[in-house]
């Protein structure tokens, strides 16, 4: 890979910023979709997470002819046939604050045995030329029967993982790096780089 610039197929800042802290050490130059004024808005219409990631980086990469990455992720939620899925983040609609949708979660569970949940990662890598590569994970989790923590964002108030006996949002930042879904991914990407840049 002679090519050291990167793409992130994302405006989302934190995203952005995580990327940034992994790639850039590793010489890499790293943009975003903000750095693009001419990009149009990417259709996210797969039926998977590893789709959408692929989906969302190649249509950088065919736009400049450059590397991109991408990563979807969402909450499967086994008592609601594994939704929200691949529709987490405008599931309950896309302006619906996550207290709100963590508050109707935890109201349609009561009463419901089964809280086994799992947050999915996939981060796709496209190149000009190449066949996409994709990086999956999870972290199984239970849902909380009430909101606890101030840390991350999302559904993490009310995703306890049972080995900590806490929740996401309760968890240090090197904590939830350890085990969390984008976490693992992230490391099997930067495995990945590793052999490629040999």
């Amino acid at each position: 890979m002679s090519e050291k610039v990167i793409v992130v197929a994302s405006t989302n800042e934190g995203k952005i910023r995580e990327f940034k802290e992994m790639l850039e050490p590793r010489g890499y130059t790293v943009k975003s979709l903000k750095d693009f004024n001419d990009m149009p808005e990417i259709e996210e219409n797969g039926t998977s997470f590893a789709e959408n990631a692929v989906i969302k980086a190649d249509a950088v990469t065919k736009r400049y002819g450059i590397m991109a990455v991408s990563d979807d992720s969402g909450l499967e939620i086994d008592a609601f046939d594994r939704r929200p899925g691949i529709h987490s983040a405008r599931w309950l609609g896309h302006d619906t604050p996550y207290t709100e949708k963590n508050r109707i979660i935890l109201e349609k569970m009561q009463g419901i045995e089964n809280r086994t949940c799992r947050y999915v990662c996939a981060i796709a890598v496209t190149r000009k030329d190449r066949e996409p590569v994709v990086f999956e994970d999870t972290v199984e989790c239970l849902i909380a029967d009430h909101p606890a923590g101030e840390n991350g964002f999302g559904y993490d108030p009310i995703m306890y993982y049972e080995p900590y006996g806490k929740t996401m949002a309760e968890m240090t930042k090197d904590e939830k790096n350890g085990i969390s879904h984008r976490g693992k991914a992230v490391r099997r990407l930067e495995e990945w780089l590793n052999h490629e840049d040999q």
